[in-house]
């Protein structure tokens, strides 16, 4: 299939720079996902791939070949886009063959490859119909369908399930996966739904205002953030983000969060992460809900708090759990805390907390990168 390569990609509209000196290699037959809320350049930086927008500065490799000055039609690529891009004057069975025709494949392909793409995507149904009588999750369908029957170099897909309702969605993401592994096709899938880039990728390239901020495995990126940005984009809910101070205790040395009475001990080799100019910027300490227990008795290991907000979530507890005050504001300084949905808490109770020291976070405030993590 392909790989593809980016160095030092800039696009600028006017003077809003979209995509920042992006460089990422994406290997042969990998599936790689780009995440990020709305605005933050993954669908800009799909379509320079795509041919649709052209860089400013940088280059964009195919398979080792530059392709900034070839059109779309060239590169070998098949895009599909988050706002369909049907054929209104073709049936779904021809908006789906048209590629396939576009190369002269058999009549008797194209019939089995379509026939075959619709039964996946659940339209065999509507084969006859035109796109004006097609709600937006079919259209949505019948353009990821067009994509399917294809097998170019390269896919591109711009948020192709946001208009599908919540079964399809889901089984259509795993047939999407099966499918790319089957056919062993180089994908580039953009969404700013985290379970679809977890669930999908190979791995994740997280972008926020043009920047490229990590890129690795759904394991790397959800348990080694690199950036605040990413610590506090990933997960449901996500990551405790909480300023932190260094002190000292019994000749010790302490991290505490400020404003509190919360403070942990640091081995010699996390205190040595810590540079003087970390120090000067500010520290902010995080660790996600799930690795923290909540219990209902005392122990001299446990950090005393109040319970603030309780969220029932089904299969768990959201606790809202409260540590102090911030003097400025006043406004409380809240921790998040995932349960299991038996234990029992109320708002206004004392409980006692339990933090896996192997799962903390610590950020430089000014650079917002990691200085260590679990």
């Amino acid at each position: 299939m392909a790989h593809i390569k980016l160095e030092n990609v800039v696009k600028r509209f006017g003077d809003v720079v979209a995509v920042k000196d992006f460089n990422l290699e994406i290997e042969d037959k990998e599936f790689v996902v780009f995440l990020g809320p709305s605005g933050c350049g993954k669908t800009t930086t799909l379509r320079l791939i795509a041919g649709l927008e052209n860089p400013e500065e940088g280059d964009i490799f195919i398979d080792g070949h530059r392709v900034n000055d070839l059109s779309p039609a060239d590169r070998d690529i098949a895009f599909v886009f988050q706002f369909y891009a049907l054929y209104p004057h073709l049936s779904v069975y021809n908006n789906i063959a048209f590629p396939l025709k576009a190369v002269k494949v058999s009549k008797s392909e194209i019939d089995t490859q379509v026939k075959r793409v619709a039964e996946i995507l659940q339209i065999s149904d509507m084969l006859d119909r035109k796109p004006n009588v097609l709600s937006g999750g079919e259209m949505q369908r019948v353009a990821l369908g067009r994509a399917m029957v294809r097998q170019p170099k390269v896919y591109l897909l711009d948020e192709p399930m946001a208009n599908l309702d919540t079964k399809i969605r889901i089984d259509t993401r795993a047939e999407i996966k099966r499918l790319q592994h089957e056919i062993g096709a180089t994908t580039i899938f953009v969404t700013h739904d985290q379970v679809e880039a977890m669930s999908l990728a190979d791995r994740i390239a997280v972008i926020h205002q043009g920047l490229l901020q990590q890129i690795g495995t759904p394991y790397e990126v959800y348990n080694k953030p690199e950036s605040l940005f990413v610590a506090g984009f990933m997960g449901m809910p996500t990551m405790n983000l909480l300023e932190a101070d260094l002190g000292s205790q019994e000749g010790e040395s302490v991290l505490c969060l400020s404003h509190t009475d919360v403070c942990f001990r640091l081995s010699p080799e996390r205190q040595a992460c810590i540079s003087s100019a970390t120090r000067e910027n500010g520290l902010v300490f995080g660790i996600r809900p799930e690795h923290i227990t909540a219990a209902s008795e005392s122990d001299e290991q446990r950090i005393l708090a109040h319970v603030h907000l309780v969220e029932p979530l089904g299969p768990v507890n959201i606790l809202d759990i409260r540590l102090g005050t911030h003097p400025e504001t006043q406004e409380p300084i809240l921790l998040r805390v995932r349960t299991h949905p038996t234990f029992q808490a109320t708002v206004g109770d004392t409980i006692w907390l339990d933090f896996d020291e192997g799962e903390m976070h610590l950020f430089d405030r000014g650079t917002e990168r990691a200085v260590w993590g679990k």
